[in-house]
């Protein structure tokens, strides 16, 4: 594809408030991400681009660089630059669409270790269905239109934080469709174009993809977040966000005297700090969980789901904020979606008084299953390295050799799909690092640690790390 077309699907585009090469890249990360400019697609040289779109050539380097350490672009001296994917670094039938496909739908010979969530609803949520439907059919003049979310729900959620400890009103609970239109919502409320956002590496896929649809600038913090305070001095973000409880994916565990330093810093500094507690109910028996960061400071963003804990199908989400700035959400939300399903949202508001309830009594089973795939593969594969955690739903592993991603294709042909590591950290330090989960019963767990062996030991690294696809998984 030569300069000109190049720069033809590029668009109208703006600088607006924000940096420009992170418009450019955000531009160019949708025509990639859209299948406009296919794998393999030879991107302009710097100077070319630049000359075209009438930028400076920095801008064009910054925009290359930024999507280069996504793993969405190869650049090589001597060879130019290309969307990654091209025959010189894997093969055509492993490029990023067949493995996200297998991330949220996976084919029946699959064995799916990638997108984690209960797969099957427990019996108290049909329970809740079933009490709500006299309310549902006793409702007369009332649209059903809430972008804020439906007023049952909304106080049933703040009853919810105010059980653990966290003073909050009906006003400062939103309702939305999974905790990824959460993150939207925030993202798109926060962010202009070449903002930067602080956030732990490894983090969330959906976190990541998020930020950088708002063309955001990902500056990574350290493990513990210890540094939280002077990467904030240096960066000046417009916003953090951190997952305190069960991180995915490594699964640890944020100090309470942590907790307390960190949300305090945020609130002295003004930095609006969002934390994600989706993960936070699923201990394992034994373990107490530590209060959340909002008991240190009412300016703590919260959001919360119960697609994690109840079932990956039943689509609620929220935010929990100070009022205004769940107006503002409300607003950007009603401009999409004027409001989430209201016989789910009843039955979720029946459902929620239950949530301790359900995961104490799952709690148990998961443990068992953890314990059970990690013991398979010590026995199976015993240079992986595997740590064990104290809840969650995944494991955060390190191979011996090789990449994750190159080694994710291979399981995929093997019948497993895994997470690779690099495409959860904008830093790319974990190109050596898988992501599983362990939800599945022991001899769905057994036989994919026996796959998962059978493509280790065929597996032959590229001599190039292979550049991670766009990872969207839970």
């Amino acid at each position: 594809m030569d300069p000109i077309n190049v720069a033809e699907r590029l668009g109208r585009w703006s600088a607006g408030r924000g940096a420009l090469y992170a418009l450019l890249a955000a531009r160019l990360r949708c025509l990639i991400d859209d299948g406009e400019l296919p794998a393999g697609t030879p991107l302009p040289p710097d100077r070319v681009l630049a000359s075209t779109l009438a930028v400076g050539r920095s801008t064009v380097v910054a925009a290359y660089d930024l999507l280069q350490s996504e793993g969405r672009i190869v650049r090589r001296q001597g060879s130019g630059t290309r969307v990654a994917g091209d025959a010189l670094t894997r093969p055509a039938e492993t490029t990023s669409a067949p493995v996200f496909l297998d991330l949220l739908e996976p084919r029946a010979d699959v064995i799916p270790l990638a997108c984690a969530a209960p797969d099957a609803p427990p019996a108290e949520l049909a329970e809740c269905y079933a009490r709500m439907l006299p309310e549902l059919a006793a409702t007369t003049g009332d649209i059903g239109y809430y972008p804020t979310g439906h007023p049952r729900l909304r106080h049933a959620v703040a009853e919810y934080y105010r059980n653990r400890g966290v003073p909050t009103s009906f006003e400062q609970i939103l309702i939305t469709t999974g905790g990824q239109q959460a993150l939207s919502l925030l993202a798109r409320c926060f962010l202009q174009p070449g903002d930067r956002v602080l956030m732990e590496s490894p983090s969330s896929p959906p976190a990541l993809e998020a930020f950088r649809a708002e063309a955001a600038v990902i500056q990574s913090l350290s493990p513990g977040l210890a540094g939280f305070a002077a990467a904030a001095h240096d960066h000046r973000p417009a916003l953090a966000y951190v997952i305190p409880t069960f991180q995915n994916p490594t699964g640890s565990v944020l100090p309470p005297q942590a907790r307390r330093r960190l949300a305090e810093t945020a609130a002295a500094l003004g930095i609006p700090l969002i934390e994600d507690e989706v993960l936070a109910e699923l201990g394992f028996p034994g373990f107490s969980t530590p209060p959340p960061l909002a008991v240190h400071s009412d300016a703590v963003i919260t959001v919360g789901s119960l697609s994690k804990t109840v079932w990956g199908g039943l689509r609620i989400g929220w935010v929990r904020a100070a009022a205004p700035t769940i107006a503002r959400l409300a607003r950007i939300r009603a401009v999409h979606d004027l409001g989430g399903d209201v016989p789910t949202q009843l039955a979720a508001a029946e459902l929620l008084p239950h949530l301790a309830a359900i995961c104490t009594r799952r709690a148990p089973e998961r443990k068992a299953r953890h314990d059970h795939l990690r013991a398979e593969l010590a026995r199976l594969l015993p240079d992986w390295h595997a740590p064990a955690v104290t809840g969650g739903q995944t494991l955060w592993i390190r191979l011996p050799y090789g990449d994750g991603t190159s080694f994710t294709q291979t399981a995929l042909r093997h019948g497993v799909a895994i997470l690779p590591g690099s495409g959860l950290d904008p830093t790319g330090a974990s190109e050596t690092h898988i992501r599983v989960h362990y939800l599945h019963p022991p001899p769905t767990l057994t036989e994919a640690a026996r796959r998962l062996a059978d493509a280790w030991h065929t597996y032959h690294p590229p001599p190039i790390p292979v550049p991670a696809p766009p990872a969207l998984a839970m």
